[in-house]
């Protein structure tokens, strides 16, 4: 199920587990499973994945990479096909992604030479690109009236929906400001005109889609298994750069 009408729609990178997280979203709709167990399922896929690279099983840490992108969109698919926007599943989600994100480079650490200072600087790099393609893609949802569980600006908590709890919404809305709420503001201080945008063609949001979480971690998986690990490292920190590329190519496509 796209967030995007089909006019809108753009080859993503990223969300190529698409097809089998439908898939599954579709035999869990009619039976007890929540997007929450979805969710806490990606988040122990991506817990034995740091347990395979830090045991040098890279093959297997590739398997579970992968397969934690499938479950990624199978939560949200699940939501939908369930008919149960939730902001709790929503913030739970992101804030599971950047814990699992930082262990991901932290475990790259431990397998490598590289000085933890680059590899914080590639973390923030991570985040940095990933912040970029969320906000140029929920730009594009709410513009074209796509799926809108996702807000342009998380800048207040949101009012609890139906069968959730305000308390644990705000106590969920806050830490995920702490995780995210720098990034969001230095994308934003970069390219605070985009929301005006009318021009975001379809290829450069398929270029941008490289920054989304499920390209960053295969990447990651095919370092492992190719042997090149002491290169991740240095390319997220390196391919960091494209921000100021894309966000020069939208600049430039809506003057």
């Amino acid at each position: 199920m796209s967030k995007l009408p089909k006019e809108h729609q753009f080859l993503d990178l990223s969300d190529y587990g698409r097809p089998l997280a439908f898939l599954i979203a579709n035999r869990l709709k009619t039976t007890i499973f929540t997007p929450i167990h979805v969710t806490l399922a990606f988040t122990f896929c991506g817990l034995l994945a740091i347990v395979s690279i830090l045991n040098g099983f890279y093959w297997s840490a590739l398997i579970f990479l992968i397969f934690k992108s499938v479950l990624d969109a199978a939560d949200g698919e699940l939501a939908r096909l369930k008919n149960t926007p939730s902001h709790i599943g929503r913030y739970f989600d992101s804030i599971s992604d950047f814990i699992l994100n930082l262990l991901f480079m932290l475990s790259i650490w431990q397998i490598t030479n590289v000085s933890i200072y680059l590899v914080l600087l590639a973390f923030i790099g991570l985040e940095l690109q990933g912040t970029l393609y969320n906000y140029y893609y929920v730009i594009l949802r709410n513009r074209h009236d796509g799926d809108s569980t996702s807000r342009v600006f998380e800048n207040k908590t949101p009012n609890a929906l139906h069968g959730e709890n305000q308390q644990t919404v705000n106590i969920l809305y806050k830490i995920y400001s702490y995780c995210y709420g720098p990034y969001d503001r230095i994308i934003y201080s970069l390219d605070k005109n985009a929301i005006k945008g009318k021009y975001q063609p379809n290829w450069l949001m398929t270029a941008v889609s490289t920054f989304g979480l499920g390209f960053q971690l295969l990447l990651i998986g095919l370092f492992l298994v190719l042997g090149i690990k002491a290169y991740i490292i240095p390319f997220f920190i390196g391919y960091s750069l494209l921000i100021f590329v894309f966000i020069l190519i939208r600049q430039l496509l809506n003057k």
